[in-house]
Order: structure tokens, then C-alpha cells, then sequence
């Protein structure tokens, strides 16, 4: 995805796209790519869902409405970034796709600094709220800024320690939504001092399908993701699982095998994730940790492969059906899906772009695909 500064217009359809709903980040950067253009996106959504089965043509939300949302945005002191845009952060900026879009308050610059992500379990013991407001607070003083979730727990207790020093609440829902409710004053002070990053619209209120994006975007924002105190079903792994595949660093600090609350991050450390004792523990991993690189355009565009402008076109229609038939609400790879119908990947993909913007699949940044 080519880097650059946008113009007002563009800006309002990049939003526009991003908010249409059945595009996801996969199938917007995909139509990106293939258009160029948000606006040519744009234009070509009917005929994509029609391809892809949808009875009422696809359209994406109005002009009208993306300029509200910017307008509420400007009111309220926050401020969308495209991921195409220089100030959009670089790390989030290299996620294979990155979100499309971000919303952020508050006066922290994403620049230079570190970022860790601190995570842990919301029944957080009194010792492990302790541990890891030490540890955010010695980071902090150090230099790294610190991301987590705004959670209860060991969430809440990152963020408190190093509000001086500079902490990240990624939120689950939109900027004005603030859940949990008991932490209003921290949320109010974190805008004040830190930042508030947001997938979501501003006023949108979170439900459960969304956590597991904002955990992408938290482990996305860091050089690595530290976890302290999380059950072995506890949504902190989730965010240590984008960490691996993002190829951020995983820590886990351990605890004692009588607690329930530290099972899943003392599998982590049987997994091979690095054991944190200390402030200079994290440090250590961090020095090694490497930034990850911005994609680079691949200068080809989708026609490149093929004899004529409509042999893309062509291609899908001989495989999207078939390729709606494999799918089921199991996930599957999009590798697997080009295994069983032997077509190339690029085809298998436009044709599961055409298939999501007709409401029949989800795909997912990982790769794996389901049906709807």
C-alpha cells in the first residue's frame, strides 16, 4: 500500500470504504490494490457483490454520513488516520492487512518510542497488579511507551502506572464508548496524557466479535506483548497469538501452578515464550525485537498475469461457486482453498473478495476464511 497524504475527498472515501459493511481489512485492501482508488472501489462494489451472489447490489455508506463521523471526530478531539497516510503508525502500517482506518485522542505521537503491549487477566490477584504496575512504571522511566486494552485487572493497572510516562488504551468499541464503566477517570486521563486508538466508529458501542480486533491492533502497535496473569482461555492469549503471527516478541511472567489465573501464561512459557522477572528482562528482549518493515507495492497490477483486461473477471467466475461450496463456519486457510481447486491464490482471493462483499463468507487477517 502506497504511503502518501490524502485530499479531503479521498479521505471521506477512504472512510467511506472502510465502513461499508462487508469490508473487512482483507477485502479493502484487496479492492485498494486492485482500484487504486477508494472512489473506484466505490464504484465497483455493486457489480462485485452481484458477481458474488448478492441480491441487492452492494453500496457503500454515503458521503453524508462519512462527513458526520469526521465532523463528530473534529467535535469530540480526535482524529482519523488512513493506513495509507504518513502519520498513520508505521508498525500498524506493516500488519499484512493493516485496519484500514483509526480513529486516536489525545496528545501521545507514535513515533520514535518503543511500545510494549502489558496484558493480563481482569480477576488480576493483588500481587500481579502490583508486578505489573512496577513493571509499566520501570518501562515508562525507561523510554517504552506501554499499549493495553483499558481492561479490569492487570490491564487497568498498566495503564495507571505509566500515565506519566505514556500508555495507549486501544478500545473495543469507539472513542466515546467507555467500557468498562469504572474506569471513566482513567479513560478521561489517558485522553488527557496518553492516546485512545479506535477501529471502530466513534459512538460505537463494543459487542464480543470485537475484542479479538482490538487485540490485534494492540499486539500490532508493539514491539512485543508481556502477559501477566491469564487463564487458559483467556483473551490475553488471543493477543499473544496475533503477537507470533504479527512476529512480535511474547513474554509471559510466571505464576504459581496452584492459581487458575496464571495457567494460560505459564503454557505460554512452555511454548516458548520468553520469562519475565523484571524490567531489564524486558528490555533485554525488546533491544533484539526488530521494527517491522512497511510492505512495498508490488508495481503489478491484477490484469498483469493475464492475456486480456477481463481474464481476472473470467478466472473468478470459474471457481467462485466451487470455492462457496468448500467453505462451512469451520475456518479454512485460503492456501487450502487454492489446494482443492487448484487455482492460483491471487484468483482464489478475488474470488472470496466478491464472495464476503455478498455477505457469504468472512475473511479473516490471519488468512483462514469462513462462511457466513
Amino acid at each position: 500500500m502506497t504511503r502518501r497524504s490524502l485530499s479531503p475527498t479521498e479521505r471521506v472515501d477512504w472512510l467511506r470504504l472502510s465502513r461499508t459493511s462487508g469490508v473487512g481489512p482483507v477485502t479493502f485492501a484487496r479492492l485498494i490494490e486492485r482500484f487504486e482508488t477508494a472512489s473506484r472501489a466505490i464504484d465497483a462494489l455493486p457489480e462485485l457483490s452481484k458477481r458474488g451472489g448478492r441480491t441487492k447490489p452492494l453500496k457503500a455508506v454515503s458521503r453524508n454520513q462519512a462527513e458526520d463521523e469526521l465532523a463528530d471526530l473534529e467535535r469530540t478531539g480526535a482524529r482519523l488516520l488512513c493506513a495509507c497516510e504518513p502519520d498513520f503508525p508505521a508498525d500498524l502500517a506493516a500488519l499484512d492487512p493493516p485496519p484500514p482506518v483509526i480513529t486516536v485522542k489525545g496528545p501521545l505521537e507514535l513515533r520514535d518510542n518503543p511500545v510494549c503491549a502489558m496484558v493480563g487477566a481482569r480477576n488480576a490477584s493483588a500481587a500481579g497488579l502490583r508486578f505489573a504496575g512496577d513493571l509499566a512504571r520501570g518501562l515508562g522511566e525507561r523510554g517504552v511507551l506501554i499499549a493495553s486494552g483499558l481492561a479490569r485487572g492487570i490491564d487497568g493497572a498498566a495503564h495507571a502506572a505509566s500515565l506519566e510516562t505514556g500508555t495507549i488504551a486501544v478500545l473495543a468499541g469507539g472513542l466515546t464508548s467507555i467500557y468498562p464503566p469504572e474506569h471513566e477517570a482513567l479513560y478521561h486521563a489517558i485522553a488527557e496524557q496518553g492516546l485512545l486508538v479506535s477501529e471502530s466508529p466513534p459512538r460505537y458501542s463494543p459487542q464480543a466479535r470485537d475484542f479479538p480486533r482490538r487485540n490485534r491492533l494492540i499486539s500490532g502497535l508493539s514491539l512485543g506483548v508481556l502477559v501477566v496473569e491469564a487463564a487458559e482461555r483467556s483473551g490475553s492469549l488471543i493477543t499473544a497469538r496475533y503477537a507470533l503471527e504479527q512476529n512480535r516478541e511474547v513474554m509471559a511472567v510466571p505464576g504459581s501452578p496452584m492459581d487458575p489465573r496464571a495457567r494460560g501464561s505459564n503454557r505460554l512459557l512452555q511454548d516458548g515464550a520468553a520469562l519475565i522477572q523484571s524490567v531489564d528482562d524486558i528490555l533485554d528482549i525488546l533491544s533484539g525485537a526488530r521494527r517491522p518493515k512497511l510492505q512495498e507495492p508490488s508495481g503489478a497490477d491484477y490484469e498483469d498475469e493475464f492475456d486480456h483486461p477481463d481474464a481476472l473477471d473470467n478466472a473468478v467466475s470459474d471457481i467462485r461457486e466451487r470455492i462457496a461450496e468448500l467453505l462451512s463456519p469451520t475456518p479454512v486457510s485460503r492456501d487450502e482453498l487454492a489446494r482443492l481447486t487448484q487455482a492460483p491464490t491471487r484468483i482464489v482471493l478475488a474470488a472470496l473478495v466478491e464472495l464476503e462483499l455478498a455477505g457469504r463468507c468472512e475473511i479473516w487477517p490471519n488468512g483462514m476464511v469462513c462462511s457466513l
